[in-house]
């Protein structure tokens, strides 16, 4: 009976105490919670709080300046990777440039060593036709006119086909300007008339040029004016 007694008196105190410091505990937050509020309130505690001392940064440890040191390499080696990337790019395009116009002059110009060789055969075909005396082609002569006639269609028809393939014919006239990228002068002959003649103009034509698309295969011969 002694004992019970003794358990709850013990229970008793036990009780009062926590629940002393219960109350104190409550009443230390409301105070601090106040305080708090109050320093909110107070501009000064606030500007003292905005400019307290900042905390020294610690320096870094070895692994991270290693990190930091392979991460600049890598950023580095990444720039130098891309600008080569970029530069084979443009080889690239430049190459392929390149080729498409050697294809483009390869279907151009693949028949112009051809070419070269039917002018000699529409030199000589000019050459025929140019030979046949004007005052015989009579009705009293009907070969020789059948003959030219035939001469003349297949220069005509020689000319349709240089014309197909891009073959033009370079024929200067008598006063136009000389050309040294369509023209060869042979001969210079002297001016008689100021009025009608310039000089470093064309002054007679001994053979007409060609020329495939835009390149020149054979300038044409001519003489050219020249000054006093």
């Amino acid at each position: 009976m002694a004992a019970s007694t003794s358990v709850v008196r013990v229970l008793n105190i036990s009780s009062r105490v926590t629940r002393t410091l219960f109350i104190k505990h409550v009443n230390r937050s409301r105070c601090l919670l106040s305080t708090t509020v109050a320093d909110k309130n107070d501009p000064k505690k606030q500007e003292q709080t905005i400019f307290k001392d900042p905390v020294e940064p610690k320096e870094p440890s070895e692994e991270q300046v290693k990190l930091e040191s392979k991460l600049l390499t890598l950023q580095e080696e990444i720039k130098e990777s891309k600008d080569k990337y970029m530069r084979s790019l443009a080889e690239a395009e430049n190459l392929r440039k390149r080729m498409m116009k050697q294809v483009d002059d390869a279907k151009l110009f693949g028949i112009q060593s051809f070419c070269k060789d039917l002018l000699e055969v529409s030199d000589v075909l000019s050459t025929a036709i140019n030979s046949v005396p004007k005052a015989e082609l009579k009705d009293s002569n009907p070969h020789l006119i059948n003959l030219y006639q035939g001469l003349n269609m297949t220069e005509t028809q020689l000319i349709k086909v240089f014309n197909k393939h891009g073959l033009e014919s370079i024929a200067p006239k008598e006063g136009e300007k000389f050309d040294p990228n369509f023209h060869e002068a042979l001969f210079q002959v002297p001016i008689q008339s100021k009025e009608t003649q310039v000089a470093d103009t064309i002054a007679r034509v001994q053979k007409i040029g060609y020329k495939l698309h835009s390149r020149t295969l054979r300038p044409a011969l001519v003489g050219v004016f020249k000054s006093p």
